[in-house]
């Protein structure tokens, strides 16, 4: 297995330790070193989702791993693989009927959530089921991906910028008349924004000065649901729902981790009032101290 092999070890730890906003030519770069690693590179490290075009559906789509065959990924709108034809595989006829299901469900969904941005779903069957639409006593086995990406450009140079890459890779096995599913989510975030400085000093106005900010990293959480399943159109709410769910927990969790912690880290280097109010206010706090004293005494 990769896992064990000394040499990728050393390539996920080198990647754990280099800045998430340069993911993507990191792992190139080391695609170029190590070729012989590329599949297990692209198949376990998470890079933001590629954004492709699709002028046959008139649609952009998104490209990641699991809908990429050699240079080409498939498109979601005409399930052919772009930009050159190749011999991809394709989900089953049944499957892709619910696969389309699935995506116009989730481009509801990302208008209401994101209020713009791309979404794609894909699935594909699996080897030891019957497909979405098997039949007897087979045990209906298949799998699926759902990607969606928002991105946030800045019109100068003060304005915030970042992305939101969120990939829930999920694996469904039908049990008669409910279904088991399970989840694999991860979301990449990146913030930028600008900030404005000021250097205090003795017996000047201090000087004004200008950085940047940057916030980025992933997180990745997993969950098993069961859940009925009436008929094959079932699938699409609960997906939806599940999807949804680990959604609003991820966010909840970025935002108490994320900024929570951020802010209280930035608080406890730098103090956004400066020496010279500090001082004053410890002056100040010293006095009252002192008076309160006598009050007592």
């Amino acid at each position: 297995m990769a896992d064990s092999d000394p040499t990728f070890s050393a390539l996920m730890d080198l990647l754990r330790r280099l800045p998430p906003t340069k993911v993507e030519s990191n792992v190139n770069t080391l695609c170029e070193l190590c070729p012989d690693y590329t599949d297990d590179l692209l198949g376990n490290v998470d890079q933001p989702l590629l954004v492709c075009k699709d002028a046959g559906g008139g649609r952009d789509f998104l490209g990641c791993d699991y809908n990429r065959d050699g240079e080409s990924f498939r498109s979601p709108w005409t399930n052919s693989y772009l930009p050159t034809a190749t011999d991809g595989p394709l989900p089953s006829p049944k499957l892709r009927q619910l696969e389309q299901s699935l995506n116009g469900a989730f481009d509801t969904y990302r208008e209401m959530y994101f209020e713009g941005g791309i979404s794609s779903v894909y699935l594909w069957d699996l080897e030891d089921g019957a497909g979405a639409g098997g039949s007897g006593g087979k045990e209906v086995m298949f799998a699926g991906v759902v990607l969606m990406k928002k991105t946030l450009t800045s019109d100068d140079a003060t304005s915030p910028s970042g992305s939101w890459d969120s990939l829930h890779v999920f694996e469904c096995q039908e049990r008669g008349r409910s279904a088991k599913y399970k989840l694999t989510s991860t979301v990449i975030l990146v913030l930028n924004t600008a900030t404005a400085a000021k250097a205090e000093g003795k017996g000047a106005e201090g000087a004004e000065g200008s950085g940047a900010v940057t916030l980025s990293g992933s997180m990745t959480r997993q969950d098993e649901v069961d859940a009925p399943l009436t008929t094959s159109s079932a699938h699409v709410p609960n997906i939806g729902r599940m999807v949804e769910n680990m959604e609003i927990k991820m966010r909840n969790l970025l935002s108490s981790v994320y900024f929570g912690k951020t802010k209280d880290v930035t608080n406890d280097l730098r103090s956004q009032s400066g020496l010279e109010t500090k001082s004053k206010e410890d002056m100040l706090r010293a006095e009252l101290a002192g008076r309160l004293g006598q009050r007592k005494g």
